[in-house]
């Protein structure tokens, strides 16, 4: 954590665009759950600039603005560790302060722990209260420095976006994919985070690390995918960094961002991809879960419960992954076209970009792989992918 003035602050502060726009409905289910860790009501988020501290997501009272000087965060913004204070009254810090003294509220139990951005600027704290003396235990401590990096997370997110839909044309077209490739990850983030925060009994707290568990998870692989999806449109075609990878493993980890669809669609998936691959991880990670997604949407689209097949075997060339599924498969004057960017073939009523297909035959072809789509023996689509052996085989 770097120490900064007003001014840097405030900089990092505005490279968010917080201010003007704050995404609170993003950030509620990590609020919830800080409250729900922290065996408390109330849980805020505090953005802290030259004048103001902002509350940009809240849960047990309204989002306000108030003046810095009678902020607690403010009081203890430079603290590079969380900081937990059972009895605000007995902390020389705080027992002037308006919100303590009961000239606007009676607090006693305070915690709190920095947000810092990946430039090592403190924006501000993710706190907890309640007008209760009372303590946090070490697990809980824990949960609320993993939730204040996935605040950070969701802000990079946004900031990352916004930066790449603002440059040139090619990158604002891969901007659109990469928005609609972090979605799920995100997606399953919230949707875990959702599952512990909406527990009304404290006691089910192994539930609800479980599901921290899980959204620490999905940030993880969200994180990694916004780094190594910055870093293939900055080099625009260039190639990508191949090695050794797990089919099945990564499979399971696009099956686990895609949670929600699957969920929402009762849609069933098979896996039978026990198999070494040579490719970069992440971006084939994007190609298998546009392809998985595809296929539950499409089906589901149609009336049809979902159900999809992802098997993987080794050819004398390479490796050949194959994706079925039960949709309404794909008009054979239609399957060239459809990976033409922007184009969406037949899928009128279906929500898409046609980014998808267009962004995997140029992460395939970058490797040089191929993809293609037939008949499924499942009555729908079936994607075929072609990679080639490591040059190295060994």
């Amino acid at each position: 954590m770097t120490t900064v003035d007003d001014a840097t602050r405030v900089e990092a502060i505005a490279t968010y665009d917080l201010l003007a726009s704050p995404p609170r409905s993003e950030l509620q289910g990590l609020v919830r759950l800080a409250a729900l860790v922290s065996g408390v009501s109330t849980a805020v988020i505090n953005i802290i600039d030259d004048r103001f501290q902002h509350q940009i997501a809240a849960v047990g009272i309204e989002p306000a603005v108030c003046a810095r000087e009678d902020a607690m965060c403010a009081a203890v913004l430079a603290e590079p560790a969380p900081v937990i204070i059972q009895d605000a009254r007995e902390d020389a810090r705080f027992r002037d302060n308006p919100y303590v003294d009961g000239r606007r509220a009676d607090l006693r139990f305070y915690a709190s722990t920095p947000l810092v951005t990946p430039d090592g600027v403190v924006i501000g704290r993710l706190c907890v209260f309640d007008e209760t003396v009372r303590d946090l235990d070490p697990e809980a401590q824990r949960a609320l420095e993993i939730l204040a990096r996935q605040v950070i997370d969701v802000l990079e997110l946004r900031r990352i976006t916004r930066e790449l839909t603002a440059s040139n044309e090619m990158l604002t077209q891969f901007a659109g994919q990469i928005s609609h490739d972090l979605r799920n990850p995100l997606t399953a983030l919230t949707g875990y985070l959702e599952l512990a925060s909406d527990s009304p009994d404290i006691d089910l707290a192994p539930q609800a690390a479980r599901s921290l568990a899980h959204a620490e998870s999905a940030a993880d692989r969200m994180a990694a995918m916004i780094a190594d999806l910055l870093e293939y449109a900055r080099r625009g075609s260039a190639a990508p960094h191949p090695q050794p990878v797990q089919l099945d493993e990564l499979t399971a980890d696009v099956i686990a961002d895609l949670r929600v669809p699957i969920a929402e669609s009762s849609a069933t998936i098979v896996v039978d991809a026990d198999l070494e691959v040579w490719a970069d991880r992440t971006l084939l990670g994007v190609v298998i879960q546009n392809i998985v997604a595809n296929a539950v949407k499409f089906a589901a689209a149609a009336g049809v419960r979902p159900h999809v097949e992802v098997t993987g075997a080794r050819t004398s060339s390479g490796s050949l992954i194959t994706v079925d599924d039960n949709g309404p498969g794909v008009p054979r004057e239609l399957r060239k076209r459809v990976f033409d960017l922007m184009d969406r073939g037949n899928a009128e009523g279906v929500d898409g970009l046609g980014l998808g297909l267009a962004t995997c035959r140029r992460i395939l072809q970058a490797h040089g792989g191929r993809i293609a789509i037939e008949d499924s023996p499942l009555g729908g689509a079936r994607v075929r992918i072609t990679l080639p052996n490591s040059p190295d085989p060994r």
